[in-house]
C-alpha cells in the first residue's frame, strides 16, 4: 500500500499495465494495480543448491545469465542447459495456469509497471524487466517495497526507472520486511488476477484492503518487561490464534532482540503457529562489558528465569518451549536446558557455540538440532566435537555454502524452515 501510493503519480498516463512476479509480486502488484497481468520468469538455480540463481529465464525467449555465480559454482555448459530447459517449460506451464484462457497483456509502447515483493540478488526482476521491453514496452518501471542498494542501483541498467521505498544497508532476507511473509499460492494468484480482470476490478488501489500474504491471520502482539534479578529486560512477546508452542529466542554476541535474523525466523515461526518471545539478555550498560556478552552461566540464569516468567503468562500457560539460540546465546540455550526442573522441549542452535556449555551438555535432556553453515569451518568443527558430548536427541544440519551469518542468497530461509519443522514436530508430539 506504501507502493501504491508512491506510484499514484504515474497512472495519470492513460496506458499503464502493472505486471506482477509471481508468486509473491502478485499481491503487492495487486495493491497499485488498474490492469494487472503476471511475468512469468523463473530463476535457474545451481544443481547441488537450488536456491542459489545462476541466472533466470522468461516468456519470450529471455536469458539473464550472472557469469559470476557460474564460475564461483562451477556450473557446466550441460548443467545449464539441462536446467534451463525444465525451467522453461516450467514458465510455459506457470504462464498457461495463471492466465487461463485470457491472453498476454498487449505492451506495446505501453508504460510498464513491473512489480515484485523484494530484489535481493535481481535475477527474476532484471530478466522480468528484458521481457517487457522484448514485448514492446515503450518504458519500463521497477518498483519494489524493498532491495539491496547495490542491486537496486544495477538494476537501472535495465529499467527506465527502478522505484524503491526502502534500501536498507543489510536486508538479510526479504521476509524480514513484511509484517506477513505467509507464502502466496498459485491460486491467490489466479484470484487476484480473476478480480483485477473483472469489470470495475477490485483491487486494494481502489479502496480494500489486504495482506501480502493474504492470509488473514491476526497475531496478538504484546511489548514485555521482565523482572530478572535487579534489573528488567525488554522483549516482545508474538502469539497466534491457537499457538501449538512458543519458542525464547537468545540472541549472541553483538545482537539483541531487534536482529533482522532472529526477527524474520520469529516470523517464519509465528506463519506455523507458533509464539515467539524475542528479549534482551542484557541491559544496554551491562552490554559495554565484553565478560558479560561470554558469562554463558550469567546468561543462561536469566534464561531460566525469563522461561519461568513465561509460564505465568496465561496466554502462552501449558505450551510447549523451545530455545532458539544464535552463536554464544546458542550457548546460554543449551546450558539452561541442562537445568533440572527445566521443562524446554526442543533447542534449535543457528551458528551456534554449544561447545562453550561445556561439562553440561550430556546433561541436556531437548532435542537439539544444530545448524551451521558449511563455509563456516571454525564452528562446524566445534559443533561436531559438542554433538558427540549430546546424549539427547539431536541432529547436525549442515546449510552448503552458507557462511556464519547467513546472508548467502536463500540460506536464511533454509535455516528458518528447518528450525520451523523441528520446533513443530517436537512440539506437537509433546504436547500430544
Amino acid at each position: 500500500m506504501r507502493l501504491a501510493a508512491r506510484l499514484a503519480g504515474l497512472f495519470a498516463e492513460e496506458d499503464v499495465v502493472v505486471l506482477g512476479l509471481p508468486r509473491g509480486g502478485v499481491p503487492v502488484a495487486f495493491e497499485v494495480a488498474r490492469a494487472l497481468d503476471v511475468i512469468v520468469v523463473r530463476k535457474l538455480g545451481v544443481p547441488f543448491q537450488p536456491e542459489l540463481g545462476f541466472g533466470a529465464v522468461g516468456e519470450g525467449g529471455v536469458q539473464v545469465i550472472n557469469p559470476e555465480v557460474v564460475r564461483m559454482a562451477g556450473v557446466t555448459p550441460a548443467e545449464m542447459a539441462t536446467v534451463e530447459s525444465t525451467e522453461r517449460g516450467e514458465v510455459l506451464r506457470r504462464a498457461r495456469r495463471f492466465r487461463g484462457d485470457r491472453e498476454p497483456a498487449d505492451l506495446a509502447g505501453r508504460t510498464v509497471i513491473v512489480v515484485d515483493d523484494g530484489i535481493a540478488t535481481g535475477g527474476t526482476a532484471r530478466a522480468a524487466c528484458q521481457v517487457a521491453r522484448a514485448r514492446g514496452a515503450a518504458r519500463v518501471v521497477l518498483a519494489v517495497p524493498v532491495g539491496a542498494p547495490e542491486t537496486v542501483a544495477s538494476l537501472r541498467e535495465d529499467a527506465d526507472e527502478v522505484i524503491c521505498l526502502e534500501t536498507p544497508a543489510a536486508l538479510w532476507a526479504i521476509g524480514v520486511w513484511y509484517d506477513d511473509f505467509t507464502q502466496t499460492t498459485d491460486e491467490q494468484v489466479i484470484d487476484l488476477l480473476r478480480r483485477a480482470a473483472a469489470p470495475g476490478g477490485d483491487s486494494p488501489a481502489h479502496g480494500t484492503g489486504g495482506g501480502a500474504g493474504g492470509s488473514g491471520r491476526r497475531d496478538r502482539v504484546d511489548e514485555v518487561m521482565v523482572n530478572v534479578g535487579p534489573v528488567r529486560l525488554p522483549g516482545q512477546l508474538v502469539v497466534p490464534e491457537e499457538a501449538d508452542g512458543v519458542v525464547v529466542f537468545v540472541h549472541g554476541s553483538g545482537s539483541s532482540r531487534h536482529s533482522p535474523r532472529n526477527r524474520y525466523v520469529a516470523a517464519v515461526l509465528n506463519q506455523a503457529g507458533l509464539a515467539t518471545l524475542l528479549f534482551d539478555l542484557l541491559t544496554a550498560d551491562e552490554e559495554y562489558d565484553r565478560d558479560n556478552v561470554f558469562d554463558i552461566d550469567l546468561l543462561a540464569g536469566r534464561l531460566g528465569q525469563v522461561t519461568t516468567w513465561l509460564g505465568d503468562q496465561p496466554q502462552v500457560a501449558g505450551l510447549p518451549v523451545g530455545y532458539f539460540g544464535a552463536s554464544t546465546g546458542a550457548a546460554a540455550a543449551l546450558r539452561a536446558a541442562a537445568e533440572p526442573g527445566n521443562r524446554v522441549t526442543a533447542v534449535v542452535s543457528r551458528g551456534g557455540r554449544p561447545d562453550l556449555a561445556g561439562p553440561r551438555l550430556p546433561d541436556v535432556r531437548a532435542a537439539t538440532l544444530l545448524i551451521v553453515g558449511g563455509q563456516d569451518e571454525l564452528v562446524l568443527d566445534l559443533n561436531l566435537a559438542a554433538q558427540e558430548r549430546l546424549l539427547c536427541e539431536n541432529h547436525l544440519e549442515i546449510v552448503p555454502d552458507a557462511t556464519h551469518l547467513f546472508e548467502e542468497p536463500g540460506a536464511l530461509e533454509t535455516v528458518a524452515g528447518l528450525a520451523r519443522d523441528w520446533f513443530t514436530d517436537h512440539m506437537r508430539t509433546n504436547a500430544g
